[in-house]
């Protein structure tokens, strides 16, 4: 392991949610950025590239989907790793899993969320 921890975007409109996961996220080692919605977390790209995002959809301004959508159109940062964290369904997963122009996410956690399995997660894709 690096003494550089890597960066984990965390997107989500509910400031409980964000809270919680910057916590585990820290307990855990790694840094974490934060975005109330996605109009932030675009500007957030902008400035610095992350090691990975963990994304909430429904949000009010621009959506999860838009900005997954912005993440994994972009050459910059279509090699993210993209966590989506939220409360929908699984018909919300076979929707976005079945986008012929982007990939599927690399995960999903449903909410409420698991800390256990999202550091888990995490700790799987950026290796």
């Amino acid at each position: 392991m690096t003494d550089v921890a890597k960066t984990v975007l965390v997107v989500d409109d509910d400031p409980d949610a964000r809270e919680f996961l910057t916590t585990v996220l820290e307990d855990h080692g790694y840094a974490a950025t934060v975005a109330r919605d996605g109009v932030e977390a675009l500007a957030a790209l902008e400035q610095t590239l992350p090691d990975l995002v963990a994304l909430d959809i429904t949000m009010p301004e621009k959506s999860g989907v838009a900005v997954y959508r912005k993440i994994k159109e972009d050459e910059r940062l279509r090699h993210i790793p993209v966590v989506i964290i939220t409360g929908v369904s699984d018909d919300f997963r076979k929707f976005i899993s079945s986008r012929r122009h982007v990939p599927p996410p690399e995960g999903y956690i449903s909410k409420p969320v698991d800390h256990a399995q999202f550091v888990e997660m995490v700790a799987k894709l950026l290796g």
